[in-house]
């Protein structure tokens, strides 16, 4: 197990590659500002619900990119703790939309104080082969046998499952985003961080130029009973276009332009699953989000439904590609 040290370990990364990460960072800044600017003359000319939910959003992703950006700048503990909160969040905001029993009570408390801690840390310590199967076969196999215990049957299956639904998307997908961190890759040594950078962006620039486009050209719906607001030319011009971007960033990454657009559209194709699939978990529920825990967006797990069908992926693609 390597035991690779923590203080420090983002700060060389963005020693290593200073112009890469700037760069990148006050690209990000630019598109916000130029959001903003859009935002506040369509909120003079026009003003309506519609803009100011926009406006909500956009001063919402301000304060999201400052956080996340502090979290990369202090370094990895700061990251790890930031996306054990996320995690932490998400998988309350999951459980609280699909009810529990008191027989629950033990195995939740194993959720949220044994197994995200222990995730986060897994990663921590570069314990690659712990951190993999952790949760999927350990978690799997104790959380049921702790439920059995407290002697409430009654819907055993329908509980456990959602627990361990919950667990499996919140923490152990999720997770393999700042792993991404860790990856030892030939002739990249000490920039992981961007292939990091490199996956938000891709993930949330599809879905807000999907939005985009199916609002502006948005005529075919994609599943209606699930998401209203998914149609197939949101999906493909937004798609696409995200996977364009993805391509043009090559250079911040271990890619080649084609391996970036290529991987760019795998991003896509799973982060537009992930939201369609936890879309259709919310309907069953009768939710309309998540959660209201970030203003214009809905719930933590509402910004993160993308991430966490899409960062598993990326991670295992590029580790055997390129490791």
């Amino acid at each position: 197990m390597d035991t690779l040290p923590f203080n420090g370990f983002i700060r060389t990364a963005i020693a290593q590659a200073p112009g890469k990460f700037w760069w990148v960072i006050g690209g990000v800044i630019a598109l916000l500002v130029l959001a903003s600017t859009i935002g506040w003359v369509l909120g003079r000319r026009k003003p309506s619900a519609v803009i100011d939910n926009l406006n909500a959003r956009i001063n919402a992703w301000w304060v999201m990119v400052g956080v996340l950006l502090v979290c990369f700048l202090i370094g990895k503990i700061a990251t790890l703790v930031l996306y054990a909160l996320l995690s932490f969040f998400a998988l309350r905001e999951f459980l609280t939309l699909t009810p529990t029993r008191r027989g629950d009570h033990l195995a939740l408390c194993l959720c949220f104080y044994v197994a995200i801690p222990l995730q986060y840390w897994l990663i921590g310590v570069d314990w690659y082969g712990l951190f993999v199967m952790c949760i999927p076969v350990y978690g799997f196999l104790l959380l049921p046998a702790v439920t059995a215990l407290q002697g409430d049957t009654e819907n055993f299956l329908e509980r456990n499952t959602k627990v361990q639904w919950g667990l499996m998307l919140t923490v152990y997908c999720l997770s393999h985003a700042p792993a991404l961190m860790l990856l030892d890759i030939p002739g990249y040594e000490g920039q992981n961080l961007m292939l990091l950078f490199y996956l938000l962006l891709v993930v949330q620039l599809s879905d807000v130029l999907q939005y985009v486009f199916g609002k502006l050209f948005g005529k075919h719906l994609l599943a209606p009973k699930v998401s209203p607001s998914k149609t197939v030319e949101g999906l493909v011009g937004g798609g696409l276009s995200a996977a364009a971007i993805g391509a043009a960033l090559w250079w911040v990454t271990p890619f080649t332009p084609m391996q970036s657009a290529l991987l760019s559209l795998l991003i896509v194709l799973c982060g537009f699953l992930g939201g369609l699939a936890l879309s259709a978990t919310k309907r069953s529920l009768g939710a309309k989000d998540w959660g209201e825990m970030i203003e214009g967006h809905g719930g933590a797990l509402d910004r993160l439904d993308s991430v966490v069908f899409a960062a598993p992926v990326f991670f295992h693609v590029v580790r055997y590609n390129f490791q």
